[in-house]
Parts: C-alpha cells; sequence; structure tokens
C-alpha cells in the first residue's frame, strides 16, 4: 500500500510535524494542508512533502487523510464545514482522526463518512510531542477491523503501541477516560506540591517519597522536571487542552450515566485556571498558580 497511497495531514502542529515527519522517514508520500497554525514546514517539503491550499484540494488527492487538530469543532469544521472534505473523499478512502473529540460527534461523522464511501478510524494519541518526533506514540483507536487493518502500516510508521478498542468512537472514549486519569493524576500531585511548599517543604524530598511509595508514575515524572528545574517540557500540555478535555470526559459521562464526581471537581479546578486568564499556560505551571491563589511564593 505504501507504493501506491497518497497520504494526506491536515495539522502540522507540535504532534503532526513529528509525525509527519516520521511518515517520510518511512517512505510514504505526503501532502498537507499549508495553515498558519503550522510548525515550519521547510525540512518537510526538501523531504518531498508537497503542501495545498485547501484541505478539499488536499482531500481531492489523498486515500488517507490524518486530521491532527484541536477537537470536535475543528474536525466538524474540517469534514463538513469549511474544509469540505467529506464532499471531497474519494470512494475507498480513509480518515484517520488523531484529535481528542466527542465520541458522539465521532460516531454522527463515521456515518456520513462511510455514506461517502469511505471509512472514519479515529486513533486518538497519547505521549508528547517529544515521543512524535521519535515516532513512539501511543493510538487509541475505534473503527471497523478491515479499515484498521488497511491503515496499521501507516500508523506504525509513527506509533509504538496500538489499541483498538472497538467501532467508530471507541477509540475517542478510551482516549478520554486516559485522559480523566492523567490528567486528574497531574492535578492531584501539583496541589500535592502546593501545598507542600506552602509548609516549606523542600520539592526534592516529596518527589523522593512520592517516587518511593504509592504517588510513584507518569504523572509524577512529568510534574517533577518542574518542581526541581522550572522545566514543562515533560508535560506540554496547558490548562486549556486541560479544560477541553476533562469538559469531554464529563459529557460523556453523563451521557452514560456514570458517576464523575472527582472529574468534576478536577474540571473545576482547571476552569478556575482558565478564568484567572492561566489558559495558555502548561499543565506543571499548576504548582505556582495554585499557591498564587493563596497568596504563597
Amino acid at each position: 500500500m505504501m507504493d501506491t497511497s497518497e497520504v494526506g495531514l491536515i495539522g502540522v502542529g507540535m504532534m503532526g510535524h513529528g509525525i509527519a515527519r516520521n511518515i517520510l522517514r518511512s517512505g510514504w508520500r505526503l501532502r498537507y494542508l499549508s495553515h498558519p497554525g503550522n510548525q515550519p514546514t521547510e525540512d518537510l517539503d526538501a523531504a518531498g512533502a508537497v503542501g495545498h491550499e485547501t484541505a478539499r484540494s488536499l482531500a481531492e488527492q489523498c486515500d488517507l487523510l490524518i486530521l491532527c487538530v484541536t477537537g470536535t469543532p475543528q474536525v466538524e469544521d474540517v469534514l463538513t464545514g469549511s474544509g469540505q472534505v467529506l464532499s471531497a473523499l474519494r470512494p475507498g478512502s480513509v480518515v484517520i482522526d488523531c484529535s481528542t473529540a466527542i465520541p458522539e460527534s465521532t460516531e454522527d461523522l463515521a456515518r456520513q463518512v462511510e455514506a461517502r464511501g469511505a471509512d472514519l478510524v479515529d486513533a486518538a494519541m497519547t505521549r508528547t510531542p517529544a515521543e512524535a518526533a521519535a515516532g513512539r506514540l501511543n493510538l487509541l483507536i475505534g473503527g471497523r477491523a478491515e479499515a484498521v487493518d488497511r491503515i496499521m502500516p501507516l500508523l506504525e510508521t509513527f506509533s509504538e503501541n496500538r489499541f483498538h478498542a472497538g467501532p467508530p468512537g471507541a477509540g475517542h472514549r478510551l482516549k478520554l477516560l486516559h485522559n480523566f486519569v492523567s490528567l486528574g493524576s497531574a492535578a492531584l500531585i501539583a496541589e500535592a506540591s502546593a501545598c507542600a511548599r506552602a509548609s516549606g517543604m523542600d520539592d526534592a524530598v516529596l518527589i523522593d517519597c512520592l517516587r518511593r511509595g504509592g504517588g510513584h508514575g507518569a504523572a509524577l515524572e512529568r510534574i517533577a522536571p518542574y518542581l526541581t528545574e522550572g522545566r514543562t517540557d515533560q508535560m506540554r500540555f496547558s490548562v486549556a487542552n486541560a479544560q477541553k478535555d476533562l469538559g469531554y470526559y464529563e459529557r460523556m459521562a453523563e451521557a452514560l450515566g456514570a458517576e464523575h464526581a472527582i472529574a468534576s471537581s478536577v474540571a473545576a479546578l482547571i476552569d478556575r485556571l482558565d478564568a484567572d486568564g492561566h489558559g495558555q499556560e502548561m499543565m506543571p505551571r499548576m504548582v505556582d498558580l495554585l499557591n498564587a491563589k493563596t497568596g504563597r511564593d
């Protein structure tokens, strides 16, 4: 398939740029949407990628089209709104949605894509831009088994682990579950760290204690570099993005009739930080932002 398929990418941002580089390194042909929000694309162009001025013209030329955009409003706009991608899809093509989205919207869009004789596979991402650049993302996948099997060689070019959770929409459900646990854990550790700092405790003591006990895990390792060195590179995920994802999770849980009291508490904390103008801050900065709320350094 690699020798004949035209691959398109909409969203050459922090994650999408790494995805694009790994697709090209693996020998696939790549087209992408030129957009002011893209990362610099000179390296992609030098490797043979072709930019398109409109999403529609891109879709018309592609067999496999990856969407790496922010969330449901952007996905819907690309497919059925201003992007006009749905009406331009080739029969037999596959749309691969790597965003974090509302599962019910994904299911509806999948039905519309299938009516065009194509498939929609949600392949939500976890991990960070560093793993995207290294081709080591995790992909949480929902889609028809035949479509997933067909695109697997492409997915393998930019991911390390892949989890097929079920039909269209299941990948986005798994992503919301994952992000609730991941963001909730990060918020919990940030709040505990803010409390420890307020008491005058040394950051290193708290980190060492948590690492050797029940607090050890990925969330701690993403917050710890900020506590020790002021670095946010291990969790380049903004408060605004956390607010979006937790809102999606609450909506999903409510639709399922599932308990979401802890999610609501974390979401309220994130909402407050966003309302205070900190939406673009990276999540590890919560440690200082929470202390600022109490007037402590």
